[in-house]
């Protein structure tokens, strides 16, 4: 017995062992922030003015660059499958600070886009996929308050990591302040990893939730459930719930890319958008753990309905704001959407496909929502730049989220080879 696992089992003596891997992945979600849409907002402006850039072409390379990412992403969940997690997100942790580097250092435009594109990959993909991954093996039956905990990572990187950000350049400057983010990435996930990581329960005797795992006669471990890739993309259910990730995850992006021109064309200054979003980080932490709690108590094909159906309230919402009283209103419902998608992006796949293949099966689902967000906000750009006026375009956009949401009302089921959620069919 090597002494991560001594120490893991000394620990689970105490509280069980899972609750520690909810902190591991939370560290991760945080350490992601790098590679996360709220970070780069800190910087745009000045890579834009420093290499000779347009806004426009700022945003065709980021675009451009998350697309790349997100067919990269099925390629990785194989790698999760493979070595676990732990090991994955260890080679991801290294190369995420290598990419912080490699970004800061950016001299022109194709430079820019593969820096993008590997911070994109490493942070707000693979990092996100395998904490998500972690958490899902640890836990079935509080699978859903166990995703809500790791997601305040989420919640702490939007509050912080932008805020950082500007220190890091008032101080040192934007290239400088890459190199920082790099090295901080190291010094946050690397010892966490490598001492606390355990890839799955059955590893150290335990099975999902902390219940004792069953012995077999011939003393070998217990099969783990669940569906293969191939099955999976059978069945009507995973194209229920990729549409929905794809949905979610490119308006949310849209909202959170588009805020400030948004509420500019309705009369609110920066400054009223900024206070916007500590309003949605602090809603988002608060409902979390009871959207969690949720998903562990009703139907999910119930739950994943209202996670659309907020979204298309947040899209319809934010077109009257128009003052700060609306704007509360909306930045709190905005919250509560954010902490639906979030805890949904870890949830969804282990609950209908099983844990055996979940690296394969979340890959390529993450691939659908990563691609979703790089096209999300394209319709309301066009309406910004061209209709003047994106209230239209954003009522009509929420009638997708609403469309999905009765499809999959109606329709979503797990496959009969999955079993251990029955209560919540």
């Amino acid at each position: 017995m090597n002494g991560r696992t001594a120490l893991a089992r000394r620990l689970n003596r105490r509280v069980f062992y899972g609750w520690f891997m909810v902190f591991v992945a939370g560290f991760s979600i945080f350490a992601s922030g790098p590679g996360q849409s709220h970070t780069f907002s800190a910087f745009n402006a000045l890579i834009a003015a420093d290499l000779g850039i347009t806004n426009t072409e700022l945003a065709f390379a980021y675009s451009l660059a998350t697309i790349g990412a997100a067919f990269l992403l099925p390629l990785f969940g194989r790698q999760v499958e493979r070595f676990g997690s732990r090991r994955s997100l260890l080679v991801v942790s290294t190369a995420l600070g290598f990419a912080c580097f490699f970004f800061g250092a950016a001299a022109n435009f194709l430079w820019l886009v593969i820096g993008f594109g590997l911070l994109r990959f490493l942070g707000q993909g693979s990092m996100m996929l395998g904490a998500a991954n972690l958490v899902a093996q640890w836990f079935s039956l509080k699978r859903g308050f166990a995703m809500g905990l790791m997601a305040l990572g989420f919640a702490a990187s939007m509050a912080i990591h932008p805020t950082l950000a500007r220190v890091l350049i008032e101080l040192f400057g934007w290239r400088e302040a890459w190199f920082g983010l790099g090295l901080m990435t190291w010094v946050m996930m690397l010892p966490v990893l490598f001492f606390l990581a355990q890839d799955k329960p059955e590893d150290l005797g335990l099975s999902p939730d902390g219940v004792e795992a069953p012995k077999k006669a011939d003393g070998e471990k217990p099969l783990l459930g669940g569906v293969t890739l191939a099955e999976a993309l059978r069945h009507p259910s995973f194209y229920i719930v990729a549409t929905g990730l794809f949905t979610i995850s490119g308006l949310v992006t849209t909202l959170h890319f588009h805020q400030f021109n948004i509420l500019a064309s309705q009369g609110l200054n920066a400054n009223w958008a900024t206070l916007g979003f500590w309003f949605t980080a602090i809603t988002m932490v608060a409902a979390m753990p009871l959207v969690g709690r949720g998903f562990d108590r009703f139907r999910t094909r119930y739950m994943f309905a209202a996670a659309l159906c907020v979204q298309a309230a947040t899209l319809v919402g934010v077109t009257f704001v128009d003052s700060v009283s609306l704007l509360i209103a909306y930045s709190m419902a905005f919250g509560l959407n954010n902490a639906f998608s979030m805890t949904i992006f870890g949830y969804i796949f282990p609950r209908y496909f099983g844990r055996l293949h979940l690296g394969r099966i979340q890959g390529t689902g993450q691939m659908v929502a990563v691609f979703g967000a790089s096209v999300g906000p394209i319709p309301v750009s066009y309406a910004l730049d061209f209709l003047g006026d994106p209230v239209i375009t954003l009522r009509l956009l929420a009638t997708f989220p609403l469309i999905v949401a009765l499809v999959a009302a109606l329709f979503l089921r797990t496959m009969l080879q999955v079993t251990g959620s029955e209560h919540l069919e």
